[in-house]
């Protein structure tokens, strides 16, 4: 059975890290034997490309982020060029991240999706899907960089008559950017993705996925 190499960004905060190493030690679990390892393409510690330069052929690379943007198309592609390792793609969009963000909503006048900014409009473009596909329909703004930013919206919806503002937070863990949606004047803001143990299962139907595809009947 090959090697799991789950890839996430890398977060200086604490909970976020304990958050994460927590989705990947999910996925172990429900898999006993698959060798599951953990790297970053930033902030922490292993990287990526130090964790498939000693790769045994055949090992699948999980990104765990959740649009196809400059990370997947140039850290993660970048690292595994050159090597028999596939790359599954990202966690998101899926039905998955759907039903989680979904079913945590309370009722509201109005959603907020709030993501990470990029100006990758590939990674841009995942995000305005997940928002069409929330019941009602969800206003899409970014914790950081990118315009609109949540504060503004979430005033410019108050301005406009919304009592009760929900924040769907399109963000895989806890830290900086999912504190500040605390901070943003919305009346209440959903868990971090890979709190659902659903999300577990995903990373493990990526990795199936790649697998199959690039060895049929391995499994």
């Amino acid at each position: 059975m090959s090697a799991l190499f789950a890839v996430a960004h890398g977060t200086r905060s604490a909970a976020g890290q304990a958050q994460i190493r927590g989705l990947v030690a999910a996925v172990a679990r429900r898999r006993p034997g698959l060798d599951v390892q953990l790297c970053y393409v930033d902030v922490q510690q292993p990287r990526i490309g130090e964790i498939v330069a000693g790769a045994d052929a055949g090992a699948v690379v999980v990104p765990l982020l959740l649009s196809a943007g400059h990370h997947v198309r140039v850290d993660i592609a970048g690292a595994a060029a050159g090597t028999d390792i596939a790359v599954a793609p990202p966690l998101g969009p899926d039905d998955v991240l759907l039903e989680s963000l979904v079913s945590r909503l309370p009722p509201a006048d109005a959603v907020v999706l709030a993501a990470a900014g990029s100006a990758d409009p590939r990674w841009r473009a995942g995000v305005h899907e997940v928002a069409a596909r929330i019941p009602g329909g969800a206003h899409v703004a970014y914790a950081s960089g990118s315009e609109p930013r949540v504060a503004d919206v979430v005033a410019d919806l108050r301005s406009r008559g919304a009592r009760r503002i929900a924040i769907a937070a399109y963000l895989l863990a806890d830290g900086l950017f999912y504190r500040a949606l605390h901070r943003a004047g919305a009346d209440a803001v959903t868990p971090p993705l890979c709190l659902d143990p659903a999300v577990a299962g995903l990373v493990l139907r990526r990795y199936e996925a790649a697998l199959l595809t690039t060895a049929p009947g391995r499994l």
